[in-house]
């Protein structure tokens, strides 16, 4: 990206708030810290898009979203049609010189076919499933290897999914890393509130936290199988999950069976503000992720805001997790596919206060000095130019 021209830069996703997910948080908080003139945010319609007004960024909102990903159906075709027109309208209505992309598909393909009638540019941003994903089909695989060549930069959350862009032969020599970050200044360990416990049902328990989307490969099942053999040596355990998605009847079922109900919460209508004291007043946190075919888990950005409370964390050996902590200093790689690993893992730390607490200590100050967004935001910047 050498041109020396003014860049004004349409930010183009369809994961973004009130969306759920790591990908859309990150998005709204790197952006939002961005001069607000040289970037515009086009993402897809909602219901209720009172939260807009929360960003100082101009929202524009078009339906970006579509079962297909591929040309071969009239579904997909159309989409894409569509969705290239309406980009090339707010292309000419703001002067854009230049897209950022969500993701390859559908973002990054609709701005290579508004490259390819156009001098706008575009960088697109790798997750790691996404291109894991789009590599089991013969047509999607050369959509993204069309988009990967023509695209300026490949961002990638990891350097897990920077090695997966280079195994599948989709980086030629413009991939790029940048982690996902923390609000430090928002994410902060606080003492123990009484009054929080007591509201949320959590008084008198030991609290496991997971924050994340109920998707087959965030693990939450594990979790819950798990959990007879935690309350067995630690009764009263509360095993909290924050979200939503379609896992949840098979969860709640799981739980039922389990006989549960009275140790595992469900929450999906919380605020920001709530999520964030669960993250404080919860005593360990857990992305129980696994790789399910090619849907891996990219990074890991709950792992960070958690060890920024300052919790000790526990994740699965899969995707680029490992890069969100220390491991064996601030928290613990395991394999999440066994209910036995999971359960003997937390034991050891509610048996053991002082080594939760002290590794709790070390990831406030390793999230301080490698995700704070501040330098993170700098980083960016450079990128950007």
């Amino acid at each position: 990206m050498q041109d020396t021209q003014h860049k004004k830069v349409l930010v183009l996703t369809e994961n973004f708030p009130p969306k759920s997910g790591g990908s859309g948080r990150w998005f709204w908080e790197l952006y939002s810290r961005l001069p607000k003139e040289d970037y515009i945010i086009v993402t897809d319609t909602v219901e209720d898009n009172s939260i807009d007004k929360q960003i100082e960024n101009t929202v524009i909102r078009i339906p970006l979203k579509c079962a297909e990903w591929g040309f071969k159906s009239f579904c997909g075709l159309g989409f894409y049609w569509r969705s290239v027109k309406a980009v090339n309208k707010l292309i000419k209505q703001h002067q854009i010189t230049h897209i950022h992309c969500g993701r390859v598909m559908h973002e990054g393909v609709i701005a290579w076919l508004v490259s390819l009638f156009s001098k706008v540019q575009f960088v697109c941003f790798i997750h790691g499933e996404d291109i894991e994903t789009a590599a089991t089909s013969r047509e999607q695989s050369l959509m993204v290897k069309q988009v990967c060549a023509k695209a300026d930069m490949l961002i990638c959350n990891s350097l897990n999914s920077q090695n997966i862009a280079r195994r599948l032969n989709y980086d030629t020599g413009n991939t790029v890393v940048l982690h996902p970050g923390a609000d430090c200044e928002r994410f902060i360990p606080v003492t123990s509130n009484l009054e929080f416990k007591q509201d949320m049902g959590w008084a008198e328990h030991s609290v496991i936290l997971t924050v994340g989307r109920l998707q087959a490969r965030k693990g939450h099942d594990k979790m819950i199988e798990a959990m007879p053999t935690i309350l067995a040596a630690h009764p009263k355990t509360l095993y909290c999950i924050i979200g939503d998605g379609d896992q949840k009847p098979s969860l709640l079922k799981l739980v039922s069976e389990l006989k549960l109900e009275k140790n595992v919460l469900f929450l999906n209508e919380i605020s920001d503000e709530e999520m964030i004291k669960c993250y404080q007043q919860c005593d360990i946190f857990i992305l129980p992720n696994r790789t399910i075919a090619n849907d891996i888990e990219g990074f890991g950005m709950v792992l960070v805001e958690a060890q920024a409370c300052g919790k000790v964390v526990i994740a699965g050996d899969s995707g680029g997790t490992v890069e969100t902590m220390l491991p064996e200093q601030t928290g613990f790689i395991i394999d999440c596919t066994k209910p036995d690993v999971i359960s003997t893992t937390i034991n050891k730390l509610l048996s053991n206060v002082a080594l939760t607490k002290s590794m709790g200590e070390k990831g406030v100050t390793f999230v301080n000095e490698m995700f704070d967004w501040k330098p993170h935001v700098v980083k960016a910047k450079k990128l950007f130019k």
